[in-house]
This record gives structure tokens, sequence and C-alpha cells, in this order.
């Protein structure tokens, strides 16, 4: 079911999301966030599809928050407010509303959404490209438990993620660094197989890579050694030696080919690495809303000197730290 809404208001909206579960029968029971995207109209379908389908996962209220030029040839002088209620089959599992905010209003983005939050229920604002260097002092990120950027939007990626540990709230996180979490994963695992403390370690990753150099910050975090920077093609990241004493651990991904998990010269393992949809990635981070105090000690490695040299211990393992 769908109800357009021109020139509107958020109570407005409000009455035509509970005339619209009147109609189909459904109540307003069994979500359990709202998920607020901030978008433009080019990238606002693929954002909605990723939302839709992590939905499944996490029924949701998706606010769509889409800011448009004046339709006004004087600057300004059209504020208005048109609204998209998308509820039933046309919402998946829970319900959406895409605004389109033109004039003065776009300024005062917060005040639509507030009225539209669903009650006692988190939070989450994704901002799928520009977004704020201090995601927590945007006015709609401050009304938020979690604030999701993503870096591989950015022309200077490497650049915005030194603002960002600079401005770094606890509730903030970037799907760069969801992106590296089966390459963690895997890593401690290998670690805590072979049970030798490492001297030093690489990382290939593509020219700016984000998830590259979040990757090479919690390698050096986490064991406190030289780690060496390899530009290469192919995928976002594709190879990890770490040195031990008793030998080297390494992870090759080629470009088209499996990746594969060498341990202490011990033969070859395939694993089941992939490059995972948006969806995943955001139904990731909503699974847990607290802040992620592994990637709040990542953003900052490399402002300080790092640790001394330690083994990965079971504590840190991304499955428990995240």
């Amino acid at each position: 079911m769908k109800i357009d809404l021109t020139d509107t208001t958020a109570s407005k909206i409000n009455k035509a999301l509970v005339k619209g579960r009147r109609a189909i029968g459904t109540p307003a029971i069994g979500m359990v966030l709202t998920l607020v995207i901030v978008t433009d109209e080019e990238n606002a379908y693929d954002a909605l599809k990723a939302a839709g389908d992590a939905a499944h996962e996490h029924p949701s209220r998706t606010l769509v928050v889409i800011k448009r030029a004046s339709r006004s040839p004087r600057d300004g002088t059209d504020s208005r407010l048109d609204a998209e209620v998308r509820l039933g089959a046309d919402a998946g599992t829970g319900e959406t509303v895409v605004l389109r905010l033109y004039g003065d209003v776009v300024e005062h983005a917060q005040s639509v959404v507030l009225p539209l939050l669903l009650p006692d229920a988190p939070v989450v604002v994704w901002w799928p490209v520009n977004a704020p260097l201090a995601p927590a002092k945007d006015p709609l990120g401050a009304l938020a438990q979690r604030r999701i950027t993503d870096l591989h939007a950015s022309e200077e990626p490497v650049r915005e993620l030194t603002a960002r540990a600079d401005a770094y709230t606890p509730g903030d996180t970037d799907l760069a660094w969801t992106r590296i979490t089966p390459w963690r994963s895997v890593l401690t695992a290998a670690l805590d197989q072979a049970g030798a403390p490492v001297v030093s370690a690489a990382v290939t990753h593509r020219p700016g890579s984000p998830s590259g150099e979040l990757l090479v910050r919690w390698l050096t975090g986490r064991l406190g050694v030289p780690v060496e920077r390899t530009v290469g093609q192919g995928h976002e990241i594709s190879a990890v030696r770490l040195r031990t004493a008793r030998g080297d651990l390494s992870v090759h991904w080629p470009a088209g080919e499996a990746a594969r998990l060498s341990v202490l010269g011990q033969g070859t393992h395939r694993l089941a690495l992939a490059v995972r949809p948006m969806a995943e990635l955001i139904a990731e981070e909503l699974r847990r809303l607290d802040p992620d105090e592994t990637y709040a000690s990542t953003l900052r490695t490399g402002l300080v000197a790092p640790a001394v040299p330690v083994l990965l211990p079971p504590a840190h393992r991304p499955a428990e730290s995240r």
C-alpha cells in the first residue's frame, strides 16, 4: 500500500501511517527500531533496497530523508515537505516513509523526523553518501544511538578517516570497518591455532582503501608490531602476512580466485571470503546498537604509540568484541 502526500506535515504523515495500518489490518508491533537514511535522490533506491533486505532480520520503520533543491526560482521560498508512505507488501516487514524536503525545511530535517520516530525504540541514522565528518554533531545524528557512515563513498577516505578519529563519539561506526569483519575473524582464529607471537606483518590493499587502512590499524593496535603496507589491485584487501618465530601465517585472495589460508607452512586451506552485499553489512551493524569499542580503539591507533607486542587473546575475537 502506498500513500502519496504533497506539501504535508509530520502530523499528517503519522495519521496516514495509522490509516494505512487499519486499512491493511496490520498493528504497529514487531518493529524493533527506527532506521533513518539520509541520502540523495540518486542513491535513494539502492539504500532503500538494502534497508528493506536487512529488515527481514531487523523489522523497522525506515525514514528516508532526501534533501532537494527548491522548486521555486526564488531560493528558499518554496519550503515544503512531500512524503510517500509505504506499508504492507510495499514496505516488506516494516514501514517506510520517503521524505523529500525543499527550501527552508532542509535546514530543519530533525524537526520533521523527530515526530515520526517509533516511541521507546532505538534510532539508527545511516548516511550512504555525503556523511558529516562529525556524525554525532549532525542534527539528525544527535537523535540516534547508532550512526553509520561509509568511507567508500568518500573522495578522500583516508583523510576523512583521520577526521572521524578526532570526532569519534560512542555509537559511531563505518561500513569500511564492517567489511573487514571476516578478515578479523579469520586472522584471530589462525593466530589462536598458531600459538606463536607475531614479529611483523604486511597488508596488501587497493590504493586509498579505507578498509585496508582500518585493517592495518587493527593489526598494529592488537599486535604492537610494524605493519608494512603494499598497494595492489583486485579485491579491497588481497593479502595479509603475519610473520612469527615459527613461520609465516598468510591469507591470499587473488582476483577471480578463492581465498586461501596458509599457517606455518602446514599447507593451504580455502576460505569462504566474499564481497558482501550492502544489505548484509547493514544487518550486521543493526545486530548490536551499543558502542563498538574495538572500532573506537582502531580509529585512534596510529594517533598514539603502538602497544607492546602481544598475541591476539580470545577476548578480542571479532565475534565477541562487536
